[in-house]
């Protein structure tokens, strides 16, 4: 059996973190799609079939990873899932596995897919899983427990169940032909979907629990979670790290080569610290963490179930249950606000819409290169985009786009002080 991973999205609502594929957000050292390949290899897939953008930046980035019986193919326009499958056709000769590129979770599920797919007879198995934002995903339509159709973003009239399709398909190999009929579109993938269910049928396999997504920059934190309680996190310091006096490391870390961890430094597990990370003095980091190399935090500085990419520097603050790309820097004084003052649900604007997280920690996600004066302070569920300068003393309310430069205004006073000195 083949496996078709789709790695060629723009990942427009996964904005401000998609100057890069969301599928080479790094965890652990390593992108998210090495995972996806890595657990498909562990399962019995036995070869992979990769669709990437024209950059082939998945190409470059499992280069040297040691994973083979990989073959990409380039998409060549951005023309949606069913045009990326058609992009590799030529290379599919049997059943294959369809799926996203940031599944690290696929051990959960795969065998029992795979299981009802041996006795099916050439339906297409489905994975699904409830969902209370319907509106927001490709939907199953359900006859006696069968799924007779899958329903793109339906209107409230249209809602038939409440379970949603989740980016894994076992899939005969003759689908193809009948993708070729579709006119090519956003949605052909669904629509090709449909009209096989609607001559052979279809079957759905439901998950226990909610599998990984990276539709929205917040799910990145259930990825690191996932993987950094996994076996993928290996509790070792490495030799050539520095550890200073005093300091205390506590549960399952990992701390790569070069690294540095300053005096007085607390670390609770689960964290990873990447090659050449250097941790300044007196900082306490609550895992689930993720630092890629060359992260630099000042003194005093307090991290929590945060995922920072590399070349990031902060100097000083409170970073609670954030996304931060690469190369940001940050002034004195950061503060995200990770919590609302009622503990509701946490939401944020994403393509011009306020959607739900889920969530009632959450303190925002930054996209690459922005810079923060001393001092700043951030809101519940905003979203920064890559290269903006925030000034001195601000407050962030709302997401802020890229390549802006965002300050408050202050009214400075100066009066002539009439005491002698």
């Amino acid at each position: 059996m083949q496996a078709v991973i789709l790695a060629a999205g723009q990942s427009s609502r996964f904005w401000p973190l998609n100057y890069q594929r969301k599928s080479l957000i790094r965890v652990l050292g390593k992108p998210l799609i090495f995972y996806t390949a890595e657990a498909l290899k562990k399962l019995g897939i036995k070869e992979i079939i990769i669709v990437q953008g024209q950059e082939r930046d998945a190409e470059k980035s499992l280069s040297g990873l040691g994973i083979k019986n990989i073959r990409y193919v380039v998409q060549s326009k951005s023309l949606g899932t069913g045009d990326a499958l058609l992009s590799a056709g030529k290379l599919i000769k049997n059943d294959f596995v369809l799926l996203g590129p940031a599944k690290a979770d696929l051990s959960l599920y795969l065998p029992s897919m795979l299981k009802r797919f041996q006795k099916t007879k050439g339906k297409i198995v489905f994975l699904g899983a409830k969902t209370k934002r319907p509106e927001d995903f490709g939907m199953a339509r359900l006859k006696a427990g069968k799924i007779i159709e899958i329903v793109e973003n339906p209107r409230s009239k249209d809602r038939h169940s409440d379970i949603k399709t989740s980016e894994l398909y076992f899939i005969p190999k003759d689908f193809v032909s009948c993708l070729k009929k579709i006119k090519k579109s956003e949605d052909s993938l669904i629509g090709a979907f449909n009209l096989f269910i609607k001559d052979r049928g279809g079957e759905l396999v439901i998950a226990k629990q909610n599998p990984l997504s990276l539709k929205y920059p917040w799910e990145a934190l259930r990825t690191m979670n996932f993987l950094l309680n996994s076996k993928n996190l290996e509790n070792k310091i490495s030799l050539n790290a520095k550890i200073c006096k005093n300091t205390v490391i506590k549960g399952n870390v990992f701390i790569d080569s070069g690294a540095e961890i300053g005096d007085n430094t607390v670390i609770f597990g689960p964290c990873y610290v990447g090659k050449n990370c250097k941790i300044g003095a007196n900082n306490v980091i609550r895992g689930p963490v993720n630092l890629e190399e060359e992260t630099i935090t000042g003194a005093f500085s307090e991290i929590k179930n945060s995922l920072f990419q590399e070349g990031s520097h902060i100097h000083s603050g409170y970073f609670g249950d954030m996304v931060i790309g690469r190369n940001c820097r940050f002034g004195a004084g950061f503060v995200s606000g990770n919590r609302r003052l009622d503990r509701g649900e946490i939401f944020s604007m994403v393509k011009g819409k306020k959607i739900g997280t889920g969530l009632t920690y959450f303190g925002g996600a930054i996209g690459d290169s922005s810079r923060f004066g001393i001092h700043v302070s951030m809101m519940p569920g905003a979203l920064i985009g890559s290269d903006s300068n925030i000034g001195p003393h601000s407050l962030i309310l709302e997401n802020i786009p890229d390549n802006a430069v965002f300050y408050n205004k202050f009214n400075s006073v100066i009066k002539k002080n009439d005491r002698k000195i």
